[in-house]
């Protein structure tokens, strides 16, 4: 029998979950517009170009994010989201102009996306590091599980949508609805009110407070090993950024059968979200972790072999279930074992490598693609996923007893 997921209900959550939701459908639909706006502007394939976009949204992440932390822990993380999102907004809004006007670039792309990755660079930190801030300790996996589900569901019908409406209204109404979006998320953070952080153990915005970050990380195994796997699995297995090609070049399908291989990957990760919110307690999570990482780049080399439009879609989908199990506990064994006042810290370098693995895998595979074949960097991407799961169980066979009971040392405020 289904059930209320218990993070839903908590308010200031359950606000901030549905703006999240409208804002991810918007944002899913810039990013999958993004992808076929530069092969209609190139007119060719050309995978370097579209990797161009992955260098574009990981330089900012690179460049901003241990200060972006340290912003996290020192200032208030409600009006930090309340900045970002605005800026998302405008930025969105101004794709939507210069398309209309018919003078946009690649290069203006490029640059309002780096914009935008600069943005999400301090809105993640404040975001994840307010989540435990929102729900008592014991719904915190499930309010992980809730936000994946959000992002896929967003995830599902923001790609689908962008196909239709690229089809029907044209290319700059995507931006223009991605915009729009964005008010959900600001309406939300006027209406939950404060929120309380632990800003009096912050070392304030300064190089030694960024060192205390790192340090935290190296200390904690369990910590640095899901991060050091996240970042290669997603580096080897991103893929996905060859999705224009695959379609148009290798499936022949066009701008509706294009939205929903980019909604594939998010169907599976929305059941998968599903099914977990209604586990009460998660047990043998690093063994189940592991083996997610696996699933994963199995189903990447299926995708790279498949000719078939409806493997594919397939393929795709149990990527998308096994990427989002391995999301959840990773997020859950990250956030208990730090303490509040370090974990804007912790989740911005994180971001580095949760962020910088598919986005410079993004250049990795638009590079191999063009050296071999697109079909080659998805399927050798598959492999480097399971090479990485060896290696990290290998050097750090702690996550591979981890069962999720073990004591934790951060304390996380109920509402």
């Amino acid at each position: 029998m289904l059930h209320i997921p218990p993070a839903l209900k908590h308010r200031r959550f359950f606000l901030i979950w549905l703006g999240l939701l409208i804002s991810v459908t918007g944002s899913q639909m810039q990013v999958a517009a993004f992808q076929w706006h530069i092969r209609e502007l190139i007119g060719t394939p050309n995978p370097l170009a579209l990797g161009g976009i992955g260098l574009a949204r990981i330089l900012p992440v690179i460049v901003f994010s241990l200060i972006s932390g340290t912003v996290a822990d020192t200032l208030n993380r409600r009006w930090i989201m309340f900045t970002t999102q605005s800026i998302m907004a405008l930025t969105a809004a101004i794709l939507a102009y210069l398309t209309l006007q018919g003078t946009i670039t690649i290069w203006s792309i490029y640059l309002l996306t780096a914009v935008q990755a600069g943005a999400v660079a301090f809105d993640l930190p404040a975001r994840q590091a307010m989540i435990p801030n929102l729900v008592s300790r014991q719904d915190l996996p499930n309010a992980f599980s809730m936000s994946s589900i959000a992002f896929n569901a967003g995830a599902i019908f923001g790609p689908a949508l962008a196909g239709i409406v690229i089809a029907t209204l044209g290319q700059a109404y995507t931006y223009w609805f991605n915009a729009l979006s964005f008010v959900a998320v600001l309406i939300a953070l006027l209406l939950i009110g404060p929120v309380p952080q632990d800003a009096k153990k912050a070392s304030g915005v300064s190089i030694p407070a960024m060192a205390e970050g790192m340090k935290f990380i190296v200390s904690k195994p369990l910590i640095l090993s899901t991060m050091i796997l996240d970042f290669f699995a997603t580096f080897f297995a991103s893929a996905t950024t060859m999705m224009p090609i695959v379609a148009r070049d290798i499936l022949h399908v066009g701008e509706i059968g294009y939205g929903w291989l980019v909604s594939a990957e998010s169907i599976g990760s929305l059941f998968a979200g599903l099914i977990i919110s209604q586990i009460h307690v998660i047990r043998r999570q690093g063994p189940t972790f592991l083996w997610s990482v696996v699933v994963f780049g199995l189903a990447t080399i299926v995708f790279g072999l498949a000719r078939s439009f409806f493997l594919v879609m397939a393929a795709l989908v149990v990527m998308g279930a096994a990427d989002t199990v391995s999301t959840i506990i990773r997020n859950t064994i990250r956030q208990l074992q730090t303490p509040d006042h370090i974990r804007g810290r912790m989740t911005s370098i994180n971001q580095i490598f949760f962020q910088g693995g598919p986005q410079l895998g993004e250049v990795e595979a638009g590079l191999v693609a063009q050296l071999f074949s697109v079909p080659f960097a998805i399927i050798s991407g598959g492999v480097g996923a399971i090479v990485a799961v060896w290696w990290i169980a290998r050097k750090w066979p702690q996550i591979r007893t981890y069962d999720g009971n073990e004591p934790q040392p951060a304390a996380v405020p109920a509402d």
